[in-house]
């Protein structure tokens, strides 16, 4: 295996010391270290943090490689700091069996620039009537620990009960795609007087808070562990305070698009824009920035949700919804909360890793630790350019703004993935 001195680095913000990666840990930690062999990187001025942990991310493969493959997700997440990644189930086929599972683990290890966990249904098809094979996932090389049929809710009551039921089982989660579908029928953007001006269909927030109350509920019931995807709206986070304050076994997410962008983005038709749940209002999103800070929403999550030129380049009632995320979260996260090394740390690597079950990551840097950690320069301010990211697609709705914070290397069990600011494979 390599060896790697990083000289000069700052874990998580703290006094500068050296860093020396071999066999997979950081082996020593202190002043003036030096190693025979050791590929040498200077860091003065940059900061440590663990590698990255995203729980939502979409790969496309199997199915649609035109928009992305595991391996080109996998570079984008390498070089957005990342160094695990749950790859959602609404692929083509969907990934509702231990082969399909099993197929995208296999394709994420073959790539070795992060940690691919699949994300099993949890429903056949993704169609909401009949439990996918959830036992022999978790029982699968992949190990399946997430189900969600994320783009569809499970809307039955009696199935996402018997869902709970069953992964209670093995310790699995629920991951659940807040949206009643009966409230959102045509919808194209939030409900509000932006979408009423518009002469859009509204997506009421009602739609998301109505399905997450009756969830903390079956999970309070049963006694099973829920995670809530995308949280969009003010009234959620006020749900889940209650559900939390109970002792209810719930996590929940937010996206960065929903930490910085608005329903106004919609006045441009502009289908880049369009993204579900939609983009809420600037109350919303000051809902959502403090409960991210107060621990009420335990992660970021990207919801890298990549597409087809063909599938956004068109009229906005047509496009597809989604956002890319990958490259970009780390630099919205900076943008939003600032500088706050320890909470990004526990939003973006520890409490993912810990979710998920990834025990090798989400571990500060420090001797004895799992050599999974990113080094940033904080000092860094970029223009999000589409042509230069390295997923097959360009859907971002950062195009042109200028984002704090670069991600310079990028290792993966003592393996360098990402060296000045380049993916190494």
């Amino acid at each position: 295996m390599s060896a790697y001195l990083i000289k000069g680095v700052s874990p998580l913000g703290a006094a500068p010391t050296d860093l020396l990666i071999r066999d997979g840990v950081v082996a020593e930690a202190g002043s003036g270290l030096s190693a025979a062999g050791a590929t040498v990187v200077d860091a003065d001025g940059l900061v440590a943090l663990p590698g990255l942990v995203d729980l939502h991310t979409h790969l496309r493969e199997p199915g649609r490689e035109d928009a992305e493959t595991v391996e080109s997700g996998s570079r984008a997440a390498a070089l957005g700091g990342y160094t695990a990644v749950c790859a959602m189930a609404n692929t083509s086929p969907v990934a509702d069996t231990a082969g399909v599972v099993e197929q995208v683990w296999r394709l994420g290890r073959e790539a070795g620039l992060v940690d691919v966990q699949p994300v099993g249904a949890v429903t056949v098809g993704l169609a909401g009537e009949r439990l996918a094979e959830l036992g022999a996932m978790a029982d699968s090389a992949a190990r399946v620990r997430i189900f969600s049929d994320d783009g569809h809710c499970v809307a039955d009551p009696r199935l996402m009960r018997r869902a709970l039921e069953y992964v209670k089982a093995f310790d699995g989660i629920i991951a659940q795609h807040a949206e009643e579908p009966r409230l959102t029928e045509g919808a194209q953007m939030h409900e509000g007087e932006v979408s009423t001006r518009l002469g859009l269909t509204g997506w009421p927030a009602v739609a998301e808070e109505a399905i997450i109350a009756r969830d903390v509920l079956l999970a309070e019931h049963v006694g099973s562990r829920l995670h809530v995807c995308h949280v969009s709206t003010a009234g959620s986070v006020e749900v889940l305070r209650h559900a939390k304050a109970r002792g209810v076994r719930v996590t929940a997410e937010v996206t960065p698009h929903h930490l910085l962008l608005t329903d106004v983005r919609a006045e441009t038709y502009d289908p880049v824009y369009k993204v579900n749940p939609p983009l809420r209002t600037d109350g919303d999103v000051a809902a959502l920035r403090a409960a991210l800070a107060d621990g009420v929403i335990d992660v970021i999550a990207t919801d890298h949700a990549p597409h087809a030129v063909e599938d956004k380049e068109c009229e906005w009632a047509y496009a597809r919804p989604g956002m890319l995320g990958l490259e970009t979260a780390l630099s919205i996260a900076l943008e939003v909360l600032g500088p706050r090394w320890d909470l990004i740390a526990e939003r973006m690597s520890r409490t993912p890793a810990r979710i998920a079950g990834l025990e090798s990551h989400g571990v500060d840097p420090a001797p004895g630790a799992p050599a999974n950690l990113t080094l940033v320069d904080p000092a860094a301010r970029r223009v999000v350019e589409p042509g230069e990211l390295a997923s097959l697609s360009r859907n971002t709705p950062y195009a042109g703004m200028t984002l704090p914070g670069r991600v310079v290397a990028t290792f993966l069990r003592g393996e360098a993935t990402v060296l000045d600011g380049k993916a190494v494979k």
